[in-house]
Formats: structure tokens, sequence, C-alpha cells
């Protein structure tokens, strides 16, 4: 690729942010252009539900690199301004009336939050949690003694719930199954989280739908399906994101849940290619394509893929399915995906204060959490990987060493 390229990344957030990285770090001497819809730089978002709304502090804390870094390493930013459309043809990009020409476009794009659609959800004090701006606000609402009602019973909606708890508010969680955090963990997992929530002192509403948002010019209760009201000073929504996939869908690439890449980050069109949450990539681990929603994947692929569009030996990019989540003081690691297994082995028992649970399909591990017991994670990740045939027994037993029989 000549040093008189021109790259343009549509989206400037951490996937987008990494991946402009990963090309100067590649020797890429040509042009790279970073446009973002926010008016911030590309930030790290799991402090917005966490750190951010606890610990306090400006943007600053959450940047990948301060403004210097991108003037140094001549990466230019247009900020504030999405792109609006793709012309294949052309090579050019629509933003704000003006066309801007590409020799090579990577979409980091990303997601937005997914609404709930019912009466009253336009009133002040329904918030949703995805920007920088956002947590902001819900942070400057969550003074002591304030009544929070957090819709969502998964990752986003906990961390929060247990934000707003060391901030001395009265939390309330809302969610519409009969479990916590039901697509990521087994029902074992959800109840153990739904316990410790209530023993910090957060309502837990299991099997609770939102029927309407209640108030006289301003959130004043949450309204459940069979008439129960809930008082509330700020509610905050987190029930999933959307892929923003529509501009590449308008200009004709392939989209199925997202924007269709290979193991490579390409897409259809050879000048372009996409990472982060927009991004369905095959899955080598799982054999199918999977668009992941995760820091790490945001981290990692951005980086791959920017790596693989300026160099002539592209490497595929393969996730280890690993997320995590902080609420109060546990630490939950997740490593594979739970959601085709036919039995559960424990190591360790929840009522203690770390453990570990393994998901076996056909006598093969194929994915584990820990609870405060993140030192054993890189471990259980090879057990995983390798789709181990471990005993329950040996799984079970916190005396048998895993590192030794994965080298065995």
């Amino acid at each position: 690729m000549s040093g008189s390229d021109s790259i343009v990344i549509a989206g400037a957030a951490q996937a987008g942010g990494r991946a402009a990285q990963a090309m100067r770090g590649a020797g890429f001497e040509g042009r790279i252009l970073l446009i973002g819809e926010e008016t911030w730089l590309p930030y790290e978002r799991p402090p917005l539900s966490k750190a951010l709304i606890v610990e306090g502090g400006g943007h600053e804390t959450v940047h990948l690199h301060d403004p210097d870094y991108y003037e140094s390493h001549r990466i230019e930013t247009l900020l504030g301004a999405p792109v609006e459309s793709i012309d294949l043809a052309a090579r050019t990009v629509r933003v704000d009336g003006g066309d801007i020409a590409y020799d090579r476009l990577l979409l980091t794009t990303g997601a937005r939050v997914r609404r709930l659609p019912v009466p009253g959800a336009d009133l002040p004090g329904v918030h949703y949690l995805r920007t920088l701006d956002d947590s902001f606000a819900i942070r400057d609402s969550l003074v002591p003694g304030a009544r929070v009602a957090v819709v969502g019973g998964g990752f986003i909606g906990l961390e929060i719930a247990a934000s707003a708890r060391k901030r001395g508010c009265a939390v309330t969680v809302i969610e519409a199954t009969d479990r916590l955090m039901g697509r990521a963990v087994a029902p074992e997992i959800g109840n153990w989280f739904a316990e410790m929530h209530r023993a910090k002192g957060v309502d837990i509403r299991l099997g609770a739908g939102v029927e309407r948002f209640g108030g006289e010019g301003k959130l004043e209760h949450v309204a459940l399906v069979g008439g129960e009201e809930i008082p509330c000073d700020l509610a905050i929504v987190g029930i999933g994101i959307i892929p923003n996939s529509e501009i590449a869908l308008e200009a004709g690439l392939e989209v199925e849940n997202g924007i269709v890449v290979d193991a490579f980050g390409r897409t259809g069109d050879p000048h372009i290619w996409a990472a982060g949450d927009v991004a369905n990539q095959p899955n080598a681990l799982l054999g199918r394509n999977l668009r992941l929603e995760s820091y790490e994947n945001a981290q990692t692929q951005g980086t791959a893929v920017g790596g693989n569009m300026v160099s002539d030996e592209a490497k595929a990019h393969e996730d280890r399915l690993w997320v995590w989540s902080d609420q109060f003081d546990v630490n939950l690691q997740m490593i594979g995906l739970a959601d085709d297994y036919d039995r559960i082995v424990h190591r360790g028992e929840p009522t203690e204060e770390s453990f570990a649970v393994f998901y076996l399909a056909s006598g093969k591990v194929v994915a584990a959490n820990t609870i405060n017991l993140g030192r054993e994670m890189r471990t259980i990740e090879r057990v995983v990987a390798a789709r181990a045939e471990l005993s329950p027994e040996q799984l079970a037993d916190p005396s048998v060493n895993l590192r030794k029989l994965m080298r065995a």
C-alpha cells in the first residue's frame, strides 16, 4: 500500500481508534481520517457504568490517547459528523453534505441502544447508557437518596445498579425474564447474583415487564405489567444494543445481524473492512459467524483489522470469547459461549467468596465462569479452547491442578 493512499475510518470509538493506532504501528504513511458521530476522541466504554460514575473524573480518564497523540501520529479526526452514506463505485463517503474520497474504508460504526417502546419513555429522567455524555448525565442524577429504577438485568443494568447503590441511591432492578444475565450465564449464576444484589440492598424484580413510565412533566414512577407502580426519580434502561449497519446495507454490502466480514475483517467489497460491535465475523472456536459486543473484541478486532488493511500478509482475527463484569466487589469473568450445554459443574462452593462454573456439552468443556477467581482464568481459558474432555470429578475438585492436566 503506497504512502499516498487514503484510509477513512467511519466510527471513532474504541475499535476505530485502535485500528488507526495499528495502522501507524505497522508503518503505514498515508492519510488516516477518523470520522465519529460523537464529539469525543476515541474512548473505552467499560468505565462508563462503573468507575466514571462511582469515582468521578472527566473525559480524559477514559480516552485511548490524548489529543497530542493524534497530531504526532498524523491521524486526522472529524468528530460530531457521522458518515451518512457510502458510494462504492466512486469510493466516497458522504459527511454532512460533502463527499470524502477513500482508497480503503473501515466501518467501525458500532451500535446504538435498543429503546423501550412504551408510553412515557420520552419523559425527562428516563436515561440510556451508551456514550460518555450519557454517563455524565446519569452520574449527575445519582445523588444520595435518589430512587433509581434500572430496566434490564443484564451486565449494564447490574453494573449501574451497583454503582447507584455505592452512591447512596435506592435501587430497583426490573427484569422481564425469570433470571438475571440470562443471555450469558446459567440460571444458577443469575440466581447467585440476584441474591448478592439483594444482600447489598437492591430490590430485584424478576418476570416484571414495564408497561409505561409515568409522571407530570418528569419521571415519577414506572408502571409494571399488572398495575404495580414503582416510585422513582430516574430510570436507566439497559435492554441491549442494535448494530449500526444501515449505511452498509444501503450501499449494497452484505448485512445480517451486522456487517458480514471474513476472518480478516473484509467485506464483499475489496476496498472495505469492518470491525467491532457492528461486524459479524466467523469464529473458529464455534465454527459459525458471530457478532460480539465486548470491550475485548472491539480492542483486538480493531487492532487486527487495522493491521490487515495495511499489510501484505493479513492474519485472521480469532476472538477468545472473553468478557467480564464488575458488580460491587464481585468480579465475574466468562470464557466461551454458554448457549448450548447439557451439564454444569461447580468448582468450589457458591457459598464461598470465589468459585468457578464449567459448562459441558457431550462431555467437552465449552465455556466457563469465574467468580472472584480471575487468577485462574488463563488456565481455564486453555481448557475451553481445547474443548477438553475432563471428568466432572476433576473439574469439581479444587485440589486437582488443571494446568498440569492440560500439559498431559
